[in-house]
């Protein structure tokens, strides 16, 4: 995303909650943030099934939690070009928003998930644990980095 876009994705959600999806091939791990943009926390993994029944769920949960936007994260390569799983993130994205009126932006995941895997050992989480608690975590780390630049625009 350009500057810009993230600049009309700030206008469009300033003040609202956020919702940001790690998108894998069998899981879509989830976090949260506050309203005020400070604090990205876990929220759940779901298990991948079928597309609409996926889009179902995440629509249902934005409005039980009130999101006002949806943060996916964007698996790059390590020299920036962009692989099949990111084109596969940009196909979710396009039918996604086909589906609702959410504000979606992308955010860099690079690495994401090798952090979250640190931030889990350092936790002394067991390996059952970490499984099940990877891609949330990811998520977390995904949309905290989202919110520290967005609340920067926001507050600019």
């Amino acid at each position: 995303m350009t500057f810009f876009e993230h600049c009309e994705f700030v206008k469009q959600t300033k003040g609202q909650r956020l919702l940001s999806l790690d998108l894998g091939t069998k899981t879509i791990g989830l976090a949260i943030s506050d309203s005020l943009w400070a604090i990205a926390s876990p929220l759940k993994t779901l298990k991948r099934t079928k597309f609409t029944k996926d889009v179902e769920i995440l629509i249902s949960l934005c409005e039980k939690e009130e999101i006002g936007g949806l943060v996916l994260g964007l698996p790059l390569n390590m020299d920036g070009t962009e692989g099949p799983r990111a084109q596969s993130t940009r196909a979710f994205q396009k039918n996604l928003e086909k589906l609702t009126d959410l504000s979606i932006t992308y955010w860099d995941e690079r690495l994401s998930t090798f952090a979250a895997e640190q931030a889990l050992l350092e936790a002394d989480t067991s390996r059952a644990k970490r499984a099940e608690r990877i891609d949330s975590i990811a998520a977390t780390i995904i949309l905290q980095g989202a919110l520290e630049r967005f609340y920067s625009l926001a507050n600019s």
